[in-house]
């Protein structure tokens, strides 16, 4: 009954989606579809639906052109390596449909080692063409590009005219400029609703008023709102939107809002507003609990599913909120005032659920990040143990989509559910991560867990491209590694559960003896030489060290020292098969098991740490505060 509630669900949004989304093309197509997304206004539109099952996609590309359009999965967005389907419908309303494959800058070859590129059916009209068209998500062919979970580069062309099927293999005409790309995660994409979805409907924001942005590359700008007091009984928000000031997608990289703990007491006539730092003792019940947010390429407006929403007002214990804005001005400009926010749509009637936002991951400082440069493939594992999840609900929550989040390096974040030392699943797995395209993943199945699982998270990053090692921070060129889950029925007592190298570690790894102190460690760490050889017993060391495990929700976080990432029985290795009739998954997958143990000691942490360590989970610095407490 439940599999049946779900199809049915499915089924109602994609023909929600179908008629609000917003769509170019005067035709039809040809069936409904789960998403659809339109790839250049008043040019091109794409509708797709992912066959889990029999691991196959089928597409519709419409283009505003009687000639030949284009669809192609790229690996890195553009010609180079790009695997592609070609079609056009001729004057008799015939279609022809072509695999090809692209070496370079230059006409795409036609991949006659295999077909994979299958054309279902086609028409012509008011001067547009509609193709509808299929591949498996993998093909096994070294002249395709696998559709991976997390995020693809899709490329898309057309021509002014048909190929003459007579002429050399029906070669197609140069598209000139008739081409785009998107970036899309097309087994996880979260359609966003139209805003007329919301017309009429009560909503509350959280937004600056003109905030001058400082001529500093990186800027964490920290205001706090008070809940909207309007509301006598709890209502539920089903839907948000984020809010950019005109003119600067440039300047803002992300937003986060924070849910302050409920002992949180504040002025309200004199609400702290400043940059992050300034402020950090006033707003530190408010730099943990993690509620929602928005960062740079992802989808502007967010629905919520029809059974759950987000609570506010009446008896909610959450009274004030912090959103934190993250300016990324690389040109350094000066005398730019930003209005960014979010909004919040309330419906008119309470949900069944309550939603609750969960964070997987590290800390987001040095002590969790100590990335080497020069590395092809660095791995930073994370894992939450089953002491973190005693608090579950005994009918477990229910995970609708997850936000993997890290910076420039890195390439791969996914999560793991353990049971019983096992791995039974991924939570989620971006093998295909894009820094520049951060969108929140709809599970296409929910997924349950219970009381005593266990997940492992892992951050995969490439630095051949650095030659100083990059470190766990706020900036854009520092690291992070997060995944955040929105989840229900919403738990009051866990917000995260993350991983640092514990302190004594790093003390022993410099030779050093307490007390810490973090200013002096990141010198040591910005000092290192870098070898390939040292590059490899980094790994290792990541691999063994120590962790420390913070989990719970402020101001009654849990420290708990995690002698090694737990070792556990992995999820089979996937070899690629045509006749693939399972999800597709990502191959070679590895066990995150590791050796070695420290013996933890007590460890003194400098104060001065408190004034530059508000980060995006400030895990670390809220463990200072307690340990010098």
């Amino acid at each position: 009954m439940a599999k049946l509630s779900t199809v049915l669900y499915l089924i109602t949004l994609s023909i929600v989606v179908d008629r609000v989304r917003s769509i170019s093309s005067p035709l039809e197509p040809f069936i409904i579809y789960q998403h659809s997304v339109e790839l250049e206004k008043d040019v091109a539109d794409l509708w797709w639906t992912v066959d889990s099952v029999k691991g196959e996609i089928t597409f519709e590309l419409h283009i505003k052109t009687i000639g030949w359009i284009a669809l192609g999965i790229s690996p890195a967005g553009g010609m180079v390596g790009a695997d592609i389907g070609v079609g056009w419908v001729d004057q008799t309303g015939r279609l022809y449909f072509q695999d090809r494959y692209s070496f370079g800058r230059a006409r795409p070859m036609i991949d006659n080692t295999t077909i994979d590129w299958f054309g279902l059916q086609g028409r012509e009209s008011s001067g547009w063409t509609a193709i509808q068209f299929k591949r498996l998500l993998d093909t096994c062919d070294v002249m395709d590009v696998a559709i991976k979970s997390g995020t693809n580069n899709l490329i898309f062309a057309y021509g002014l005219a048909d190929p003459d099927p007579s002429g050399p293999d029906g070669e197609i005409s140069y598209h000139d400029s008739r081409r785009g790309s998107r970036a899309i995660p097309l087994q996880s994409y979260a359609d966003p609703p139209s805003e007329d979805a919301f017309a009429g409907l009560d909503y509350f924001e959280f937004r600056l008023n003109n905030y001058v942005v400082p001529s500093a590359e990186t800027t964490y700008h920290c205001k706090i709102y008070k809940a909207p007091s309007q509301y006598t009984v709890k209502r539920h928000a089903i839907g948000h939107k984020t809010l950019i000031g005109a003119g600067n997608t440039d300047l803002v990289h992300h937003l986060l809002m924070y849910e302050c703990d409920s002992t949180a007491v504040f002025d309200d006539n004199n609400l702290p507003d400043d940059e992050c730092d300034k402020i950090y003792e006033k707003v530190a019940p408010c730099a943990s609990n993690i509620a929602t947010g928005w960062a740079v390429g992802g989808d502007y407006m967010i629905g919520f599913p029809e059974e759950a929403g987000y609570p506010v007002g009446g008896d909610f214990h959450i009274k004030y909120y912090m959103v934190q804005m993250h300016y990324d001005n690389q040109k350094l400009l000066s005398n730019r005032t930003d209005s960014s926010g979010i909004r919040f749509y309330l419906g008119n009637k309470l949900r069944q659920y309550d939603l609750g936002y969960l964070t997987f991951g590290t800390d987001s400082s040095a002590a969790a990040l100590a990335i080497p440069p020069k590395a092809e493939r660095f791995i930073v594992d994370a894992y939450c143990t089953a002491n973190a999840t005693q608090n579950f609900p005994e009918e477990g929550i229910t995970v609708i989509s997850t936000f993997p989040h890290t910076h420039l390096q890195g390439r791969t974040v996914w999560t793991k559910i353990i049971r019983n030392n096992t791995a039974v699943d991924y939570l989620f797995d971006a093998e295909a991560y894009d820094f520049n395209y951060q969108y929140e993943n709809r599970l296409p199945n929910r997924v349950k867990l219970y009381r005593g699982d266990e997940f492992a998270t892992r951050c995969i990053y490439n630095t051949m491209n650095k030659d100083v090692i990059t470190l766990g921070g706020e900036r854009t060129k520092d690291e992070m590694c997060l995944h955040m889950a929105t989840y229900y029925p919403r738990m009051n007592n866990l917000y995260g559960c993350m991983t640092l190298n514990s302190p004594d570690t790093w003390l022993a790894k410099m030779n050093s003896s307490p007390p810490f102190d973090y200013n002096q460690f990141k010198g040591w760490l910005q000092s290192l030489k870098w070898t390939p050889e040292r590059v490899a017993e980094w790994q290792e060391f990541y691999n063994t060290a120590p962790r420390m495990l913070i989990h719970g929700a402020a101001p009654n976080l849990q420290f708990n020292p995690l002698p090694k990432i737990p070792e556990y029985k992995d999820l089979k290795p996937v070899t690629c098969a045509r006749d693939q009739t399972t999800p597709n998954q990502s191959p070679a997958t590895r066990t995150t098991a590791s050796r070695g143990s420290t013996q933890r000691t007590t460890v003194a942490f400098n104060s001065a740490v408190r004034q530059n360590m508000f980060t995006f989970f400030p895990l670390i610095s809220i463990l200072i505060k307690i340990i010098i407490s």
